[in-house]
């Protein structure tokens, strides 16, 4: 959420960032809500402090005996509690509309941020490791999957619907292997590992941006929860209502769920294999950084989800999305996109973002110097992908497979797969 008292101080300014990242503000909407809430404020305060003054005045013609006089004054008093009952009315609509506008407004780029409309206007940073040419014709992983025993997308459909994935055999011990491997891998480099619910209450959800405006794309129980789309929903919220000791800063967490996404807006799109479903594995990072050191700490992050892609020895670039391109709660964001030789193409496998104090002001989530100033600052928020496990498979399954319809396992994941060396067809 976008500080109020800027908002009001740079209309132009919010309407010019929402017009770069494309879109909508009613700048004239806001400006009318906010102010008729401050007028119901000006009209209550100064109705309250007529009301005290009559108050006052009653007790004294009480003493004084003039009965009639106190009468008339306390017909004075019911009059204006009548106007601040209808004033408290009015400014609670104002402040339940100003709060639905704000919930409903991403977060303003960054000036680091390029500006563009869409995804064909983000500027690659940087490319490692060469896409395998294959001396023979490579297959896709949601072929190469099924003949190797290890994927099966027709019992996943009976057992659930389209988009869920069931996995056998080596491919089971192989998804097992990418998170143990990705979550050592993050605590080795100082994140601290945690094990999170992956059922949220409303709040979580609203304090890092899901809700309300992204509703349709979660999974929703019938008590009011939902299940959760990232881990970096739990994590964020670990210190939701908590005031930090800048000393503590920055704090490194990461954690692996399952995550859970309708994928509403997603029809027709990646429809084959592991790329875009319902339910997929991922390790998650996130940090809380003072606003000084915040875009320090994404550049740290990136290099930590590309860590993992290197240690895989997958073929992988970075990308720093436009305005255009970028996520609802996010300043600034580097997408991570592995080779698919499936797609002939780069596929988003991580996506690295700072969220300033947006998601922190959503949360209330603050921290306290007590050398450098008085009082407290919202903590900056950043998220990360390290990796998502599913994607992370196929891309292991293309890029390693050989002639023979065999798959060969990385180095670094054969001890986290009891010394197997070779997924093979049994």
């Amino acid at each position: 959420m976008l500080d109020i008292r800027f908002v009001r101080e740079n209309p132009d300014a919010v309407e010019s960032a929402m017009a770069s990242r494309s879109q909508m503000w009613d700048k004239e909407r806001f400006l009318e809500l906010d102010t008729q809430r401050r007028m119901a404020i000006s009209k209550v305060e100064s109705l309250q402090a007529q009301r005290n003054a009559i108050s006052k005045r009653i007790g004294e013609l009480m003493r004084s005996g003039s009965q009639q006089e106190a009468e008339a004054a306390k017909d004075d008093v019911r009059l204006i509690n009548e106007q601040l009952g209808q004033l408290e009315e009015e400014r609670t609509a104002s402040e339940e509309a100003l709060e639905e506008m704000m919930l409903a407004l991403p977060n303003l780029p960054s000036d680091t941020t390029p500006f563009g409309k869409s995804e064909d206007d983000n500027i690659e940073v940087r490319r490692w490791g060469e896409p395998r040419v294959f001396d023979f014709s490579p297959q896709a992983h949601w072929d190469l999957g099924p003949q190797l025993g290890i994927i099966d997308f027709e019992r996943a459909v009976k057992l659930a619907k389209s988009r869920f994935i069931l996995l056998a055999g080596l491919g089971a011990r192989l998804e097992r292997a990418l998170i143990n491997f990705m979550a050592d891998t993050h605590v080795g480099r100082g994140y601290k590992e945690w094990w999170c619910p992956i059922l949220g209450n409303g709040d979580t959800l609203t304090g890092t941006g899901q809700l309300p405006k992204f509703e349709e794309d979660l999974f929703k129980t019938t008590d009011g929860m939902y299940l959760i789309p990232t881990a970096e929903v739990m994590l964020t919220n670990i210190h939701r209502d908590e005031i930090l000791d800048a000393a503590q800063l920055p704090l490194h967490y990461c954690a692996f769920t399952p995550c859970f996404r309708e994928e509403a807006g997603s029809a027709g799109r990646d429809t084959r294999g592991l790329i875009r479903v319902h339910q997929f594995d991922k390790v998650e990072m996130v940090k809380f950084a003072t606003p000084e050191t915040s875009f320090d700490e994404l550049e740290g992050m990136v290099a930590d989800a590309e860590n993992i892609l290197q240690l895989l020895g997958l073929p992988y670039r970075v990308i720093n999305l436009c305005t255009g391109d970028i996520g609802f709660s996010a300043a600034k964001t580097y997408d991570l996109e592995v080779w698919l030789p499936s797609y002939n193409d780069y596929k988003e496998i991580s996506s690295c973002s700072n969220c300033v104090d947006f998601q922190a002001r959503r949360a209330n989530i603050r921290y306290r110097d007590a050398e450098d100033f008085k009082g407290t600052r919202h903590v900056h928020t950043l998220n990360g992908s390290g990796l998502a496990v599913g994607r992370t498979m196929a891309a292991i399954i293309e890029n390693y497979q050989q002639s023979d319809g065999s798959v060969l396992v990385p180095d670094v994941l054969q001890p986290y797969m009891g010394g197997i060396k070779v997924i093979k067809e049994d």
